[in-house]
């Protein structure tokens, strides 16, 4: 896609925003490389807050000698158009969604939330570090310019829920709000009745009984904004989605930059993302802790073998996608067949 004449017009706006976002404590002006990175997060959103202390670490482990201006989501071009500015050079990196870009190959959407895949952030971190994951993104995006580093996410989503859900069978005919695309294709697939709405609406609809479901955020949230309240039978852990947030960067300049700096930055994000799978897991516990303490909620565990169920189903709807394009036949080969090794799918 094209770049927005407002790109050009509003960088130095925006960098002039990013120096107050400068983390680390060293001058970007006296770093031997100062990098500006655009985030798919607002200002003052708690993933944002923690992709910063990412950006400050950073610099703490080189020494200075890497500082990076992290932007929020906006700041210089829209959320699905980071990697044309990066290949561009107005951007030097982003922290995104990986799935924002499955219009330009649908493997970035089958890669960056392949519904019902995992149970738990764990199994995606090894798939990408292990299990060929990272090789293939970097196949991937070489190509446009990009060099991915690593991943982290903002967690496993609870499934919000009015009704028992035990398992597959209680999915059938469930009224569940699902947005277009794979997550939709799936549920329809396991017998549900999606429908989209805004995210805005999830609250009335459940209220109202417009809808039993939701496919929404993760416990926490949906615990602060009131939803286990009025539909008090969520799904936790959840089994359905899990998206996989992007740390990449300008092939060009990562390839300029000395070996040791690039272990730095591989090791940061590797360590990164630990830390706001922490951060979430955590916040999660407080959250399902003052959901039980209530005494209105009961939460469903899926068991190993009813999750396996949901991924074979899922599976049929990948396999439609991999069919769009040469990268999402690789992508989906390389995901079953690290599903199938783990145990978690059977051949």
């Amino acid at each position: 896609m094209a770049l927005t004449r407002r790109a050009v017009l509003t960088l130095g706006a925006a960098l002039g925003l990013g120096a107050a976002l400068t983390l680390g404590g060293t001058s970007a002006h006296a770093a031997d490389y100062a990098f500006t990175f655009q985030s798919s997060d607002p200002a003052g959103n708690p993933n944002f807050e923690l992709q910063q202390t990412w950006a400050a670490d950073v610099a703490e482990r080189s020494g200075g000698r890497i500082q990076i201006t992290l932007l929020p989501v906006e700041s210089i071009v829209a959320h699905n158009e980071t990697q044309d500015a990066i290949a561009a050079g107005i951007l030097d990196g982003h922290i995104t969604d990986l799935s924002y870009f499955a219009g330009k190959d649908p493997a970035f959407g089958l890669l960056g939330n392949p519904v019902g895949a995992w149970s738990d952030p764990q199994q995606m971190l090894d798939f990408i570090e292990n299990g060929g994951g990272k090789e293939l993104l970097n196949e991937i995006e070489n190509p446009y310019g990009l060099q991915f580093i690593g991943a982290t996410t903002p967690g496993l989503e609870a499934f919000v829920s009015a009704v028992p859900l035990d398992g597959v069978d209680d999915l059938r005919g469930l009224k569940l709000r699902a947005p277009e695309g794979l997550v939709q294709a799936v549920f329809a697939a396991a017998g549900a009745a999606p429908v989209n709405l805004p995210g805005s609406e999830v609250f009335t609809a459940l209220d109202k009984k417009v809808i039993e479901a939701a496919d929404y955020s993760v416990f926490s949230t949906n615990q602060a904004q009131g939803l286990n309240d009025i539909a008090p039978h969520p799904v936790y852990p959840g089994f359905h989605s899990l998206p996989l947030v992007e740390i990449s960067m300008n092939k060009a300049k990562w390839d300029a930059l000395p070996d040791d700096l690039k272990q730095v930055m591989t090791d940061s994000v590797r360590d990164f993302a630990q830390r706001q799978i922490a951060a979430l897991a955590e916040a999660d516990a407080k959250a399902v802790e003052a959901a039980r303490a209530g005494g209105k909620i009961t939460i469903h565990d899926w068991p190993a073998e009813e999750r396996a169920k949901f991924r074979a189903i899922a599976r049929g709807e990948w396999e439609k996608v991999a069919q769009r394009s040469p990268n999402a036949r690789k992508a989906y080969d390389v995901l079953v067949a690290y599903l199938t090794e783990k145990g978690l799918m059977q051949q």
